[in-house]
């Protein structure tokens, strides 16, 4: 048996054997066989799909293929929390600091961007100075001490998903239910958290663009958490329009530091809130939602979530005044205000093609060896269901040149609806998963 064998018995819809997945892992970990072989087969399992059993079953040799993290020695219940990737989505930059100072340890292993989605350690690494590759001493040193590090995923951490992720941003096959549930549950499960939240998008700028789908991905990444013993709970989150109002990777910094620092409320904020209560219960620092969510706006008002994350980027080699002068992050060359130029409603966003926008000014990668420039992107201070007029700002752009700012107010202006009807803002979140099954807000 080859890697031919395996890409026609799933380019012919049969159910691959364990033998088969193993076979693909270990060429995906030890690079045994060529890239070209690996998309191959991650096309075939796009387009023809994995029974759970094969879900299972590839997660579990991913999360075998390299070391898996033992964080026993840091006292307390570790929490981990990840989100299938969105636009505008800075809650990790939010939550983990203020779940921290409410004593929940945080030892977070992040991703960079994915297809039209932002990355956590993209929007990081724009701090200057900031690391993000720490040994896992210092890892595990920096939870003890301060209770929060984010980093990012070691070589030796699920290998066969880092090769397979960097593939699949590039390969037109992100939006694979089993990849995205194996990808994510075998870095979830070698990273050792006792307990895990998953933040599943749905909508237009989602891996998942309809909401029976997103619920089928959080079912199934709950359904290996909880066969390896692991407390899961999913919360399917809204993503018809981008989270919080800035894209982009500095962008991003900003509207964290603005949401931790009291002066920014909104969606960002309340889903922020909404995952953080969650992994405070699952932490056992709280009783239910409604107590965590008073420790988390305690810990937010005064002032102990930003204090939190200041500590953290100054453990993590970076800035710390950021947190104080956000005119200290990357700064784009080309600022243009852009104003509506007519009288409605905004009744619809196409999220993804607004990523899209951003990754073309140079905030994310269209190569797996582009680099990026941390300063561009752009400010939607515009929401779904909102009236707007010709001379509202309608958003904001930072580009490095102006012929790139011309393309990309011509892109977000495509990827925004304006009708002349209201319309009724979207939900934040749709559903929460757990082993006990689905509930849905009433």
């Amino acid at each position: 048996m080859n890697m031919i064998d395996v890409i026609t018995d799933k380019k012919l819809g049969k159910e691959l054997t364990q033998e088969e997945i193993d076979l693909f892992v270990e060429a995906a970990a030890h690079g045994t066989a060529p890239d070209y072989q690996l998309a191959a087969l991650l096309m075939a399992i796009r387009l023809n799909g994995m029974t759970a059993r094969e879900t299972t079953a590839l997660t579990l040799a991913m999360q075998k293929s390299g070391d898996t993290v033992d964080l026993s020695g840091i006292p307390g219940i570790k929490v981990d929390k990840h989100s299938t990737g969105g636009v505008g989505d800075t809650t990790t930059l939010i939550l983990a600091p203020l779940v921290a100072a409410c004593g929940v340890p945080v030892s977070k292993m992040s991703g960079r961007g994915l297809g039209h989605t932002g990355g956590t350690l993209d929007k990081l690494e724009s701090i200057p100075g900031m690391s993000v590759a720490l040994s896992q001493d210092q890892f595990f040193e920096q939870v003890k001490r301060i209770g929060v590090a984010v980093i990012g995923q070691t070589g030796t951490l699920a290998p066969a998903d880092k090769t397979l992720y960097a593939l699949r941003d590039v390969t037109a096959t992100v939006d694979s239910l089993p990849l995205i549930a194996s990808s994510i549950m075998s870095k979830k499960l070698a990273a050792g958290s006792d307990a895990i939240v998953l933040d599943v998008k749905t909508g237009s700028g989602a891996i998942m663009h309809d909401l029976e789908g997103s619920i089928q991905l959080a079912s199934a990444m709950v359904d290996i958490g909880t066969l390896a013993g692991k407390p899961v709970t999913a919360v399917v989150t809204g993503m018809e329009q981008p989270l919080g109002t800035h894209v982009g990777n500095a962008l991003e910094v900003k509207d964290a530091i603005d949401v931790l620092a009291g002066r920014t409320k909104g969606d960002l904020l309340d889903v922020s809130l909404l995952l953080g209560a969650h992994m405070l219960v699952l932490g056992g620092v709280a009783a239910d939602l409604k107590a965590a969510g008073k420790k988390l706006k305690q810990a937010l008002e005064s002032g102990a979530g930003l204090e939190r994350f200041a500590e953290m980027i100054r453990a993590q080699g970076g800035d710390p005044r950021v947190t104080e002068d956000v005119s200290l992050l990357p700064q784009a060359r080309v600022v243009r205000s852009v104003p509506v130029g007519q009288h409605g409603f905004v009744t619809r966003m196409d999220t993804t093609e607004l990523g899209l926008a951003a990754q073309a000014m140079g905030a994310g990668r269209q190569r797996k060896e582009d680099s990026l420039d941390y300063s561009v992107g752009f400010v939607l201070p515009v929401r779904i269901g909102d009236e707007v007029f010709p001379e509202d700002r309608f958003f904001t752009l930072y580009a490095r040149t102006e012929e790139e700012a011309d393309r990309a107010e011509e892109a977000v202006r495509r990827a925004i609806v304006l009708g002349n009807e209201p319309v009724a803002r979207p939900p934040l979140w749709y559903a929460q998963i757990t082993k006990d099954g689905v509930v849905k807000p009433e």
